[in-house]
């Protein structure tokens, strides 16, 4: 559980959670069949983002397929079509769109305006031709992506997976630590012997510290790099001092779990309760700023959003501590709360 799981999930989820929408299955009822009708059907099944799933000139029937699920999108083509851009300028589409999944459905639906945008302005420039006027040029956007240039979702993706999976193995490993001595009975012996509690909670935490190190360096250098040829743009200093500081809160809540708790089960069920929370409440999957203003609150107190922010920023952007100091305060008085909470509700007798 400390080493290999984390080393496999590394290897299957970042290749599982693509942020790229593709294979969106397409209804298209044509009742054109001109020309036209059949260069836009080429252009949306040749984009690489739809599946063609029926070609027909029944919509009724298209959105049988639409009630089963078979279908994402209808787009129905009016009789017509071609005469009406021929002699109005300009025709009429229906977009039909299942938004039963809402991210499928609005991105899919953007994927499909967007080529028949690029379609209409085609067809525009061909008849402005062909009637003698002079084209114009309009506005040419040219996009730049920094620190990501190829939008590649794999640099996004890992290293943010990497810090939820350090996460996960600090807070589970460290929750049941103390509760097994409880189990097990050793905890009396423990309990009667003259050593403080500040040093018995602080060598439960450091073996667990240098494995979350340890389990880091793995997945930065043997996974990300190795495997996913992420090679972080900053410097390893920021990302080590930070996960140093980090690893520290983050089995401080394991710890303090572990104080609370009177059995593996019963930590193990509120270690899953709050990692749900940390992992979607931590900008892993969808941007914070998108969150109702409870939920950014929210985000604030999560330790995830803040490792998950400083290992993008310094992988993808290059950032520096003096960029991250805000993050290191942060996460800083985190560490010293959770570990001063889990020695202060630990009991001891002697």
């Amino acid at each position: 559980m400390i080493f290999l799981m984390p080393i496999i999930q590394l290897l299957i989820l970042p290749m599982a959670a693509d942020y790229e929408i593709k294979n969106i299955n397409i209804s298209i009822v044509d009742h054109d069949h001109s020309s036209y009708s059949r260069e836009l059907t080429h252009k949306i099944i040749s984009s690489g983002y739809f599946v063609l799933n029926d070609y027909g000139q029944d919509y009724q029937s298209a959105f049988k397929n639409f009630e089963k699920d078979q279908s994402d999108i209808i787009l129905e083509i009016p009789h017509d079509f071609e005469k009406n851009i021929g002699k109005l300028s300009a025709s009429s589409l229906l977009v039909s769109t299942n938004a039963i999944n809402g991210v499928k459905a609005g991105v899919g639906s953007a994927y499909l305006m967007q080529i028949i945008s690029n379609y209409n302005q085609k067809i525009r420039q061909k008849w402005l031709h062909y009637n003698g006027q002079e084209i114009k040029e309009g506005m040419h956007v040219e996009s730049r992506f920094w620190y990501n240039k190829y939008m590649k979702y794999t640099f996004f993706m890992v290293p943010g997976i990497l810090g939820i999976l350090v996460t996960m193995v600090g807070v589970y490993m460290c929750s049941l630590n103390i509760v097994k001595e409880k189990e097990i009975g050793t905890i009396e012996q423990i309990n009667v012997t003259p050593i403080k509690k500040q040093y018995f909670i602080l060598g439960k935490l450091i073996p667990f510290w240098l494995i979350g190190i340890f389990v880091f360096s793995v997945g930065l250098f043997v996974v990300a790099r190795g495997i996913y040829g992420i090679i972080p743009i900053g410097s390893y200093f920021p990302l080590y001092a930070f996960l140093a500081i980090y690893l520290v809160a983050a089995l401080g809540i394991g710890l303090l779990i572990s104080t609370y708790s009177s059995t593996q089960q019963q930590s193990m069920s509120l270690t899953f309760f709050l990692m749900m929370i940390f992992i979607l409440m931590s900008g892993l999957f969808t941007p914070i700023e998108s969150m109702p203003e409870w939920a950014q609150f929210i985000t604030k107190l999560n330790p995830v959003t803040y490792f998950i922010d400083v290992m993008r920023r310094v992988i993808l952007k290059g950032s520096t501590i003096h960029e991250l100091q805000f993050d290191f305060i942060v996460v800083s008085i985190m560490a010293a709360f959770f570990n001063i909470w889990a020695v202060l509700n630990y009991k001891k007798t002697n």
